[in-house]
């Protein structure tokens, strides 16, 4: 009897402790109150929609600048009269999940710096639709290219430029005709364009500085023909929203693929935390009964998708009963978790804890970040404030940015 009340006893402080710390969010850095203050006082919302499939032509030098009113990350709209002072303007259409669009971002602020004071513009350009935009796709990067990303992308980078968004029907950027992320396109006094091109011929970070961008600028300035007009872009390609049939089956062969929940002892759960594996593992303890669970669920998936073709893998625990196993398997199946699925075979939520870890409280969810050889970078009780696991992972030597 006494073991029993005992039993009872245990099992209430653990319910309480899930009450208490369910719904808490586990952050590396809190974000400022100003910035979610800066978020709040935003105007514009974002619709992205699919466009009639259509043939896009790259503008032509001595070609006008199309004009465009397009939002920024703050929400203000800017449009191609508002740079008219300019004696130059660049327009760069970047995006934020192309690493070579992150490769060149120090070399646009630079630029942008250096030239401010010779009366030049600098506006950016986010091009694509999250219509033809993969996870898969975005294996170097902690962002998509949603509006939302935009504005984070923008703020950790302090850009020096307005930063616009045109996702939703990408009509302005079909008139420009970028082939890449970055493409850049700089146009006189007259707002006729006398270069097309790349920034420069180095990808890789610090070995250039915008120099074909700098060429181009400095003879425009000096009065001077710009003598190489027209210069290959590369990067990522455009995503264009009628481009969208592959993504859709990519979406559909994730989604047919099976899934599978296996049940794991003790002695198996310390085999999942000693990684043997060369892998980044990521490990989450969850529960279908648990509200924050299955509401951050499909996100971690997602990150299978994002880095699974990397050094990267995620691992699900269900800390759910035995006799929920039907259960569970219909709700992973339903988040199409097509991963290594477990369930734990013994219903003592006690025994779950201190196989998992020693230190953890109980509450749930659970989630680390495994190196191979057992070592944890990262631990959450509770839900993961997802920008900041996703830099975890990517920053991380075994996945790591593209430079």
């Amino acid at each position: 009897m006494k073991r029993s009340l005992k039993h009872h006893f245990r099992q209430q402080v653990f319910l309480l402790a899930l009450l208490i710390i369910a719904f808490g969010s586990c952050k590396l850095s809190d974000r400022p109150v100003s910035e979610k203050k800066d978020q709040v006082k935003n105007k514009f919302t974002p619709n992205p929609k699919k466009s009639v499939k259509q043939e896009v032509v790259t503008l032509p030098i001595g070609t006008p600048a199309p004009p465009f009113r397009l939002p920024d990350v703050s929400g203000k709209f800017y449009s191609l009269d508002d740079f008219r002072k300019a004696r130059v303007l660049v327009i760069v259409f970047t995006c934020n999940h192309c690493p070579t669009a992150q490769a060149y971002e120090d070399r646009i602020i630079r630029f942008t710096e250096d030239y401010r004071v010779r009366d030049v513009s600098v506006v950016a350009i986010m091009p694509n639709s999250t219509f033809a935009l993969l996870p898969e796709e975005c294996g170097y990067s902690d962002l998509d290219d949603t509006y939302e990303s935009m504005i984070i992308r923008a703020k950790d980078k302090a850009f020096n430029f307005p930063y616009l968004y045109d996702g939703d029907d990408q009509s302005v950027s079909i008139k420009y005709g970028p082939t890449a992320t970055p493409h850049v396109f700089v146009f006189d006094r007259e707002r006729k364009l006398v270069y097309s091109g790349r920034l420069d011929a180095s990808e890789k970070p610090g070995t250039a500085n915008a120099d074909d961008l700098r060429e181009a600028v400095d003879a425009l300035l000096e009065r001077k023909p710009v003598e190489e007009p027209v210069s290959k872009a590369f990067g990522c390609s455009i995503k264009w929203s009628w481009k969208s049939d592959w993504a859709d089956k990519v979406n559909r062969d994730w989604a047919e693929k099976p899934v599978v929940l296996e049940e794991v002892d003790s002695k198996g759960i310390a085999e999942i935390l000693s990684n043997k594996s060369q892998k980044l593992r990521l490990i989450n303890v969850w529960a279908t009964w648990c509200a924050p669970c299955i509401i951050e669920y499909p996100e971690l998936v997602n990150l299978q998708r994002m880095y699974g073709n990397r050094a990267f893998e995620f691992i699900s625990v269900s800390a759910d009963n035995p006799e929920k196993y039907d259960e569970t398997l219909s709700f992973l199946k339903q988040k199409q978790s097509a991963i290594a699925n477990y369930i734990f075979n013994n219903p003592d939520k006690y025994v779950l804890i201190d196989a998992v870890d020693p230190a953890w409280n109980g509450a749930l969810p659970y989630t680390l970040l495994i190196e191979p050889g057992g070592k944890a970078v990262y631990k959450c009780q509770g839900t993961v404030d997802l920008i900041e696991l996703k830099r975890k992972i990517v920053e991380h030597p075994l996945i790591g940015r593209y430079y």
